[in-house]
């Protein structure tokens, strides 16, 4: 457990992070001969559309032309939101590989000439960001994955003829190769398991002891396995379904728990609007207030928040990702302390917003500001000797009263930040 918890230590303090989902699928981005697909994210439009894997192959492979410095814009925007790690997908469902491979010809350098998986693990390092590798355990390309294990199959393929076997050890040299010739990598975010396909199913074990072995302090989620938690929305008793041995966290989708469990360290992954993968056609954009809301939310439970971009074919990040980004960033400029290194709250969630901790500080994020500009906050086994807002330079102390009802502090008449609006409690 000491082992664990040291190479948890800077997940822990992060909290943030960001999600690149990119790859062949990012060149149809949500159409495919003519027609538009707007069911489900369209990183999965190969098995939407039912396109054989030659066919997907011939005719993106030759589109695929990445815009020179692409890496360094995705780094520049993690950093510039307040993100602490990126995770990229080095292998996303398809089986296009990012990284240079011995084992296919299916990859990044193959098809334009550059090892792209050095070009964003260089550029996120330059930016003193980790460095994240999402990697797909299924392989829509592979000519020995089995067809439908557990997932949608292409009509007319059958598993006759194929070895599941001979693909799980192409899994894990691809894996080796990663682990093996991009220097350290912080975490292996790993996608995804039924339970009809999980643990042994990949060797598992086996593979988790390999990369261990090549990197000891690398963090591993829990997808090798089958978990509800990361399907199963707001029960966060699934949390607690959760066992060390099958990963170091656990990954909630597109949902945030209703509560934390202590013990149990979980990361929820967003997208800013509908999918993972560029879509052209998806403009259901989610407001900036409901992302940084979201953000304090699983911070306030424990968790860690994992937001997603989808870049265009070329790399390059939507207009919109990009003016969202930003505007996180400007709100962790002024609030970041309430985020980073914190704590789950020790208190009930308020109605006017969330709590976050640090062993001598409270932070009251205030969604709603009160009309009568009076907070008031529980008391707790602790006395508060003073009140500020975050957002003051100045850091003026701000009246407490104590009452029957707990502490009540006077605030300004108006909120300084209108999506959350931070006070910090400093305590003896």
């Amino acid at each position: 457990m000491a082992e664990r918890d040291a190479r948890m230590a800077w997940w822990r303090e992060a909290r943030f992070g960001m999600f690149v989902h990119w790859g062949l699928y990012s060149i149809p981005a949500g159409e495919w001969n003519g027609k538009v697909w707007k069911k489900g994210g369209l990183e999965w439009i190969q098995k939407r559309a039912a396109i054989p894997a030659d066919v997907y192959e011939r005719k993106l492979v030759p589109q695929f032309r990445p815009k020179e410095g692409f890496a360094e814009e995705w780094a520049q925007t993690a950093l510039m939101a307040g993100c602490k790690y990126l995770v990229f997908t080095s292998k996303h469902h398809e089986g296009f590989a990012l990284h240079d491979s011995a084992e296919t010809t299916f990859d990044a350098k193959d098809a334009c000439g550059r090892d792209l998986f050095k070009e964003i693990a260089d550029a996120t390092r330059a930016e003193g960001l980790k460095v994240g590798a999402y990697h797909s355990i299924i392989d829509w390309h592979h000519p020995q994955s089995y067809a439908g294990f557990g997932l949608p199959t292409i009509k007319g393929v059958t598993n006759e003829g194929r070895d599941n076997s001979v693909y799980v050890d192409y899994l894990h040299r691809q894996v080796e190769e990663i682990v093996t010739g991009y220097g350290p990598i912080d975490v292996i975010w790993w996608d995804f398991s039924k339970p009809d396909c999980q643990g042994e199913s990949w060797r598992a074990k086996e593979l988790m002891a390999m990369v261990r072995k090549h990197q000891p302090h690398i963090l591993m989620n829990d997808r090798l396995y089958s978990a509800k938690a990361a399907f199963v929305g707001g029960n966060s008793s699934l949390l607690k379904e959760w066992k060390p041995e099958r990963g170091d966290f656990t990954t909630p989708e597109q949902h945030i728990p209703d509560t934390g469990v202590d013990g149990v360290d979980w990361e929820t992954c967003m997208t800013m609007n509908t999918g993972w993968g560029f879509n052209k056609h998806d403009n259901n954009w989610k407001p900036t207030q409901v992302l940084i809301r979201n953000l304090i939310d699983i911070v306030s439970k424990g968790g860690n928040y994992l937001l997603n971009v989808g870049p265009k074919a070329d790399g390059t990040i939507p207009p919109q990702s990009i003016a969202r980004m930003k505007e996180i960033g400007r709100w962790m400029d002024i609030n970041g302390e309430a985020i980073y290194a914190t704590t789950a709250s020790p208190f009930e969630m308020p109605a006017w917003g969330r709590y976050t901790a640090k062993p001598d500080r409270l932070y009251a994020h205030v969604f709603q500001w009160p009309e009568d500009a009076r907070l008031m906050v529980p008391a707790g086994d602790r006395k508060v000797a003073r009140a500020y807002l975050l957002a003051d330079e100045k850091k003026a102390s701000l009246p407490i009263e104590k009452t029957v009802e707990g502490l009540a502090i006077s605030l300004p008449d108006e909120a300084p930040d209108p999506i959350a609006s931070v006070i910090v409690l400093e305590l003896d």
